[in-house]
């Protein structure tokens, strides 16, 4: 099974790379198992496809599978609506663990979720809200941490977009992986089963407690 998993993985992200979109879903959905990474690239071709609804459904299976991946809250926030995105912020704050950046690499994702970026989301929801004055204190400790230039502005009182991972950025197999298996030639071998989705535990709709003042004034 880890042999079919990663085989499909991999050809997943060869889809993404010739930005086949609906051939790289078709890869993702033969996995048995899927894991965090598969279902968060998943998402992300879903949303290359415009299909939000099923890009959320996707980010709910990541975080059901890994309920510590900040990135996969992230992500979620830029896609929800208003109260549940800024829920979905502060969670991606406190699965930062207080770091100011969170390298991906390592994991096969080339991205580096920066705390500045959590903060300049929930400012987006406040904007959105209507909420201008918190918008703006919360834009301005963004400012701050980030330490260079502005991140943006809402003086005219127009809603933020909100920042998400870029087009085309999915978590990928280790290198050494994938020639392995291409040694062991299990490719075209294996039997692709059914896959079974996981159980998408309720959504939180209260923020954490541990880290409600850590955002400004939330």
């Amino acid at each position: 099974l880890a042999s079919l998993l990663l085989g499909l993985w991999n050809e997943s992200v060869q889809a993404v790379d010739a930005k086949d979109w609906e051939g790289a879903l078709a890869k993702l959905e033969q996995i048995t198992e899927p894991t965090s990474r598969t279902h968060f690239n998943a998402a992300l071709a879903h949303l290359a496809l415009g299909q939000t609804d099923m890009a959320l459904r996707s980010l709910d299976f990541t975080i059901a599978k890994d309920e510590r991946l900040a990135v996969a809250f992230f992500q979620r926030a830029a896609l929800m609506m208003l109260e549940e995105a800024l829920s979905d912020c502060i969670w991606a704050q406190k699965h930062m663990r207080g770091n100011v950046v969170i390298d991906y690499r390592q994991l096969g994702l080339r991205y580096k979720l920066y705390s500045w970026q959590v903060l300049y989301n929930a400012a987006a929801v406040y904007s959105r809200m209507g909420q201008w004055e918190q918008a703006m204190d919360i834009l301005l400790s963004a400012t701050q941490e980030r330490g260079q230039g502005r991140v943006g502005n809402i003086e005219r009182k127009e809603a933020l977009n909100p920042l998400m991972v870029p087009e085309g950025l999915v978590f990928r197999p280790r290198k050494q992986e994938i020639e392995q298996l291409h040694q062991r030639d299990f490719l075209g071998k294996a039997k692709v089963m059914a896959c079974c989705a996981p159980v998408i535990p309720p959504r939180p709709q209260t923020p954490p407690s541990a880290c409600s003042n850590t955002l400004p004034h939330m």
